[in-house]
């Protein structure tokens, strides 16, 4: 009995000691400040009691968060049964404050009040709010701490407000209405429905400026939702209508497992509004509409659109939201409408078509057909001589193309058509692999009328040219280049930024027809060339064989002075150039049995057009030197006869071989 008795007696003394701590004033005191030091470790906030009224059956507090965030609850509990109902007050005046224990950025004040009663295994909690400056009640129920029903009406919410609360500019204001209504909203026994309504609505075009970068006029909406949960199901009806674009959608989507069963339609008259959701820059006007039915393993898109004035159809098969195969045609898209549409200059005109087969749409297993063709195209001429700086207006130029790519695993093929009134392009076989972005291509351009490229060359040439080669883009950039020209043949290769080329049995006289210069001279030319084109440096090495010149004036005072034939004389020799950008130093030795012409560092300046050339002209055992001087337009000659003529006519002769000089540079 003693022992009992002291069992007892310690006993009792731990319940008065808890009941004393727990539930009486000194208690209550002594127990504030851990709880208000708990409260500060864990809101990261200055938090602060100043209300800790805790007893047997009821209970008072009041916290700070901040000094102008207040919470207040009060009520009544039962310790054995654990049930309780309380009423609390909650005015948070400074959300701004709250950001160490929001971790967001918030404004303004948000205020809301009411009861929960119940315990563990049920409660309810009954309240008001004014957020968004609205007139807002809920209902929500609780089991096992899990919400299963919710009633919610929200009246006249601002959305100025709500943005400003979660910090962000008000680029759109208008009053929604909400009604929720969820009697279960457990997983798959679902039972209740939403009410959406947004009226009175206008986006800032100021903010949306400042906020996205988009450029739109004053816009208003309206938005409506319809929603019914019911089991694994939502029937749902969706409308937002604005002067600037219209969606529609509606249906019924399961949301796990996945099912839907959707039309959609969508009517944008400006692209650019929805840059904030799609983050997509573009602008222009969008019709589309069609369906979206199936699960998540096997999701059928189905859609039509009008995009850039075409005739767009498409089905789209997605499996786990990934594309598996494609199937879709554009008829007579307009290219300027696509290229206005992407914010993109008006390179050109014309109508763009495609057919798309495409079985599998897997990255590594690309199995498919795309035929591509444009008809009507026209460039615009103005735009790329502007652009592009060309020192000429680009001549109109009409054009057509057609592609066909046969997508194979990692592999496109594409083959390529393309016919203008400037030039005409064909590939056979453009291989462009998908793994590795790397492209190999033969080709093959014909120009029909070389002097169309003036604008690019800046210089008037004849007759036609027709080239091939082979393109290739891995690591480096490779390009081939053959053709026959001139009764001879250039082949080039072009390795990232050094271009090489051979020159072979070119007529000299060809090329200077072609290039409309005077036709003096007629040989046999073969050289190399070496360019940097990074470095705009390069080397020019050429062979001239079986030279022999024209009829011209100089050679025919040379005939009537010297009494020797130039004519009769097969010049053989080489021909050098170092090029450094717009700066050329060149040299040419060209001798015969009898004759010989040298000149050694001419120094030309393309930009400005000078040149500065000593000649040296070999006749028999007489010699001419001359100077050429200025600009190449109109270029000082002086020649230097003393050694050559000695007559009473040589005063006479240096004239004319000066005027001579002149017509021949």
């Amino acid at each position: 009995m003693k022992y009992l008795a002291w069992f007892v007696g310690i006993l009792v003394t731990a319940v008065v000691a808890i009941y004393v701590v727990a539930f009486t004033s000194p208690g209550n005191a002594f127990v504030q400040p851990i709880v208000e030091a708990k409260i500060k470790e864990n809101t990261k906030l200055e938090s602060k009691l100043t209300k800790f009224s805790l007893g047997m059956s009821d209970f008072e507090i009041v916290l700070e968060l901040n000094g102008d965030n207040i919470i207040e609850v009060n009520g009544s509990y039962s310790l054995f049964s654990q049930a309780f109902s309380l009423v609390y007050n909650i005015k948070l005046e400074d959300l701004k404050s709250l950001k160490p224990l929001s971790g967001v950025n918030l404004n303004g004040a948000f205020h809301t009040n009411g009861t929960a009663k119940g315990d563990k295994a049920f409660m309810e909690i009954d309240g008001k709010s004014n957020i968004a400056k609205s007139i807002t009640s809920y209902h929500v129920e609780l089991t096992e701490l899990n919400p299963t029903s919710i009633i919610a009406n929200v009246n006249s919410a601002k959305l100025a407000s709500l943005l400003y609360m979660v910090a962000k500019n008000p680029y759109a204001s208008a009053d929604i209405d909400m009604n929720v209504n969820f009697k279960n909203i457990n997983p798959h026994v679902m039972d209740g429905d939403i009410v959406l309504k947004t009226k009175n609505g206008n986006i800032d075009p100021k903010y949306m400026k400042s906020d996205f970068n988009v450029t739109i006029p004053s816009a208003t909406f309206a938005m409506n939702l319809d929603a019914k949960l019911k089991g694994d199901d939502i029937d749902y009806n969706y409308k937002l209508l604005s002067n600037l674009f219209n969606i529609n959608s509606s249906g019924k989507v399961a949301p796990q497992p996945l099912k839907t069963d959707i039309k959609y339609s969508l009517d944008i008259e400006n692209l650019e509004a929805l840059k904030p959701v799609t983050g997509t820059d573009i602008r222009g006007q969008l019709k589309l509409e069609g369906t979206v039915k199936g699960s998540k393993e096997n999701l059928i898109v189905k859609g039509k659109s009008d995009i850039a004035s075409s005739n767009t159809t498409f089905e789209a098969v997605l499996k786990d939201f990934v594309p598996a195969s494609i199937d879709a045609k554009i008829k007579n898209l307009e290219l300027a409408k696509l290229l206005y549409m992407l914010k993109q200059p008006h390179y050109s005109d014309g109508l763009f078509s495609m057919d798309a087969d495409i079985k599998n749409a897997k990255a590594d297993k690309l199995d498919g057909t795309v035929v591509t063709t444009v008809t009507n195209g026209v460039l615009d001429s103005a735009y790329l001589t502007k652009a592009y700086e060309f020192k000429s207006m680009m001549p109109k130029t009409i054009f057509s193309s057609t592609t066909q790519s046969v997508l194979n695993a990692n592999m496109i093929d594409t083959k390529i058509n393309l016919s203008s009134n400037i030039a005409n392009l064909d590939i056979k076989s453009a291989k462009f692999n998908v793994k590795d972005s790397s492209i190999k291509s033969d080709y093959e351009v014909k120009i029909l009328d070389l002097d169309k490229l003036f604008f690019v060359t800046a210089q008037h040439m004849r007759g036609e040219l027709s080239a091939n080669g082979e393109f290739v883009k891995a690591k480096d950039l490779d390009l081939t280049f053959h053709t026959k020209v001139a009764d001879g043949k250039i082949d080039a290769k072009l390795h990232n930024d050094d271009f090489k080329a051979d020159i072979n049995s070119i007529k000299t006289q060809k090329i200077l027809y072609m290039l409309t210069y005077p036709q003096i001279i007629e040989a046999g030319l073969n050289a190399k060339v070496d360019y940097n084109l990074a470095q705009s440096k390069g080397t020019f090495k050429g062979q001239m064989a079986n030279t022999v010149f024209t009829k011209n004036q100089t050679f025919d005072l040379i005939k009537q002075y010297a009494k020797f034939d130039m004519y009769k004389e097969f010049f053989n020799g080489d021909v050098d150039a170092a090029i450094n950008k717009e700066k050329i130093v060149t040299s040419l030795d060209l001798r015969s049995q009898n004759a010989a012409i040298r000149t050694k560092d001419t120094k030309i300046d393309t930009k400005t057009r000078q040149i500065d050339s000593s000649i040296t002209v070999v006749a028999k055992n007489d010699t001419i030197n001359a100077h050429v001087g200025g600009s190449m337009d109109s270029p000082k000659v002086s020649v230097d006869l003393e050694k050559f003529l000695k007559s009473q006519a040589g005063e006479k002769a240096i004239k004319e071989v000066n005027k001579l000089f002149k017509k021949l540079f």
